[in-house]
């Protein structure tokens, strides 16, 4: 069965919310982070939101990841939306659990959530969460939409912990109970 593997970029007040905030600290050692990531996964499951940041930016972008990003599959979950443009994009509008259940259980590698607090939390709500690839940045944001939101609890154990040249902490933690 494939995982199910959230990774974010996350403030050191919890904020994930639009992280230009990080772009000072990027390197080659979170580009790899990254790019293991993308190693072993062949789907990314995402919100409306970070569906419309990502296709507004990557289809055209020459960066590093950009032939991952514009050619994964990509689910994304949204009931406002009617139609995807970006390349290889399926959108899930109703049975939004079992819809992803059934992803979770076809035959492939692992499905990364990039962003999308909102998913984070209907996906943890359903214990759907597999692991959380957290990237950690020395930096205190003040505002924003925070990873879990106010009242969610959950319990992980830490796996992995890497600290980078930047000073961002990579942490790498299952549910408890997993």
């Amino acid at each position: 069965m494939r995982k199910i593997i959230v990774t974010e970029f996350l403030s050191l007040d919890g904020v994930v919310e639009d992280p230009v905030w990080s772009a000072p600290y990027w390197n080659d050692e979170i580009a790899n982070f990254k790019g293991d990531e993308q190693d072993t996964s062949d789907v990314l499951l995402m919100g409306r939101v970070t569906y419309q940041g990502f296709a507004a930016a990557w289809p055209n972008s020459k960066d590093e990841g950009a032939d991952y990003m514009n050619n994964v599959a990509k689910y994304v979950i949204s009931k406002t939306l009617d139609r995807l443009e970006w390349n290889n994009s399926t959108l899930i509008k109703e049975n939004i659990v079992e819809e992803i259940i059934k992803l979770k259980h076809q035959e492939g590698r692992d499905i990364l959530v990039y962003g999308s607090a909102m998913l984070v939390n209907t996906l943890m709500q359903y214990d759907l969460v597999d692991y959380y690839r957290l990237l950690i940045y020395p930096v205190v944001v003040g505002a924003g939409k925070r990873l879990f939101k106010e009242g969610a609890t959950l319990r992980l154990v830490l796996l992995k912990s890497q600290t980078f040249s930047s000073g961002v902490v990579a942490s790498i933690y299952e549910p408890e109970h997993k």
